[in-house]
């Protein structure tokens, strides 16, 4: 399996079927980098991305459901609220 030319849908398939092995030895984790050589390693990041959303994109780990801009949205929002109130105390003392 070392000298066979990769895909994403090869990457995924070694993704799918190391995640069932760890199930069926009992083990209740993800698969990580080191239970695969390194040209696989090399390989599944390269057509899938940082290992977190390659596990994601063979259906082995639940997609994030995080929204960056809402949060960013909100750390404004909120930074705002904070400075508006640290002027009214400051217009509130002189």
């Amino acid at each position: 399996m070392e000298s066979e030319k990769y895909s994403r849908e090869i990457c995924v398939d070694i993704l799918r079927e190391k995640s069932t092995e760890l199930c069926a030895s009992g083990e209740s984790r993800y698969p990580c980098r080191s239970d695969f050589s390194e040209q696989q390693v090399s390989a599944i990041k390269a057509f899938l991305g940082p290992w977190p959303r390659a596990l994601e994109a063979a259906g082995i780990k639940p997609e994030r459901d995080f929204d960056r801009r809402k949060l960013n949205r909100e750390k404004r929002m909120r930074a705002k609220r904070n400075r508006n109130k640290a002027l009214c105390a400051l217009k509130k003392e002189l």
